[in-house]
């Protein structure tokens, strides 16, 4: 890292182990904390998410340094590692918590990611229309320890997933 400041993206594109895994590896990522966004209700537990009564979505949020790695860089990657066309599910995963949904920590975050759905759509990478979210992100609730950096220390599980 540069050691400038860094900066935050709040993401949500179906299970969060699978974002974390591929965020973790990106240099200009310094960390990595898969939790909850995008809903109503405090402080919520996996199991209440999975409930699909919360409102929130399975996100990760990504700190990251912008001298390495741009915003919009990281939305290119959420464009790629997840199939944002499906309302509220995410191959074999269904409800709204594995919606894609983009959380905005500012109007230039709102801004960039608009510029890179158009150039996403206009790319025709999927084929169908974009079912992203994105809306500023109120609260982001940091998930369980057992669920962070999930795959790295249950890697047979990876294989499981997919």
């Amino acid at each position: 890292m540069s050691g400038s400041a860094t900066e935050l993206a709040t993401l949500g594109g179906g299970c969060f182990w699978c974002l974390d895994a591929v965020y973790r590896d990106l240099r200009g990522v310094a960390r990595v904390v898969s939790g909850y966004a995008g809903g109503h209700t405090e402080n919520p537990s996996y199991e209440e998410v999975c409930g699909k009564r919360t409102g929130h979505a399975e996100v990760v949020q990504v700190t990251f340094d912008p001298a390495e790695i741009g915003y919009a860089d990281l939305l290119r990657v959420f464009f790629t590692i997840h199939d944002p066309t499906t309302k509220d599910r995410q191959g074999a995963d269904v409800g709204p918590q594995y919606r894609s949904i983009i959380l905005t920590h500012s109007p230039e975050q709102a801004r960039v990611a608009a510029e890179v759905m158009a150039e996403v759509t206009a790319a025709g990478i999927w084929g169908a229309p974009l079912v992203t979210e994105v809306e500023p992100l109120e609260r982001f609730w940091s998930g369980e320890a057992e669920h962070q950096d999930y795959f790295a220390r249950a890697p047979g599980a990876a294989i499981a997933a997919w």
